[in-house]
């Protein structure tokens, strides 16, 4: 008994002893080891509300950008073949009838049929308004609406053109500079006149203002003060700007003669009795 006792002892004192010198060894070296987290093999789904305001951008973008491309390539009056983009459109024949709403291809028979070319006539109705016509009609077409173009033409910018004078020039180069003007304003350009003070001469104040004046009293019914005289560079210098009488404006100087002239002759006739009754 007292050997089977001391035996069970001594195994465990030698595990003990075995543990505690493993721990020695090895114990420093002896990490503990993380288990890297699992990477998703799925890719994480959007939220939907990130889709849809996504393909709503694009959306409007790619609309807007397609717009642009079609008002800028559409010209204004041209035959379009057989590409017609939409399902159902309005129709007119060559000869401005009503033909009513039709499928399109309807329209490209009645096109091969009667040797006929298809033009757009009104895109902004529902459906569009599209008008069957043959090529002589639409050369025909083109002729007028380039004449109509020719005699009302587009307005553009207005340019000024500039004039500098000295206040000692003379009667004839001051003509031939009013002349000049002259053709400038004919020309509807605005015209800045700079007059500057003659060096070593001795003038009253108002001359270059009045030099301004008597350039725009050669131009009678043709142009007015878009800016009156002013001095500018400290006195050293005055400058107006001329411009073409409107409509409006040359109707009144028009209307304005023409009363001058009725009472001139009112006053003449009106003289001539008197004398008349005197005699």
């Amino acid at each position: 008994m007292a050997a089977l006792f001391l035996k069970r002892l001594t195994l465990q004192t030698l595990k003990k002893t075995a543990g505690n010198c493993t721990r020695r060894c090895f114990g420093t070296y002896i990490l503990p080891l993380t288990i890297p987290a699992r990477l998703p093999l799925v890719a994480p789904v959007p939220r939907l509300s990130s889709l849809m305001h996504a393909r709503a951008s694009g959306t409007v973008a790619d609309t807007q950008d397609s717009g642009k491309k079609k008002t800028k390539n559409d010209p204004a009056f041209s035959n379009i073949g057989r590409k017609i983009h939409e399902r159902v459109i309005h129709v007119l024949d060559e000869a401005g009838n009503d033909l009513g709403s039709m499928h399109r291809a309807e329209v490209i028979r009645l096109m091969a049929e009667r040797d006929l070319r298809l033009v757009k006539r009104d895109s902004g109705s529902e459906p569009p308004r599209y008008q069957l016509l043959s090529g002589l009609q639409i050369h025909e077409e083109r002729l007028r609406l380039r004449e109509m173009e020719k005699a009302h033409p587009k307005p553009g910018p207005v340019l000024t053109k500039e004039l500098t004078l000295s206040s000692n020039i003379g009667q004839h180069d001051l003509d031939t500079k009013s002349k000049q003007i002259q053709q400038w304003i004919e020309k509807k350009y605005k015209v800045q006149i700079t007059i500057k003070k003659g060096k070593n001469v001795e003038e009253p104040e108002h001359k270059m203002e009045d030099i301004c004046n008597k350039i725009l009293r050669t131009m009678p019914g043709i142009a007015t003060f878009l800016s009156r005289p002013q001095p500018v560079r400290g006195g050293k210098a005055v400058t107006c700007v001329l411009r073409h009488l409107s409509k409006k404006e040359e109707n009144a100087y028009r209307e304005t003669q023409e009363t001058q002239k009725r009472d001139s002759l009112d006053k003449e006739n009106r003289d001539n009795r008197e004398s008349d009754v005197h005699q």
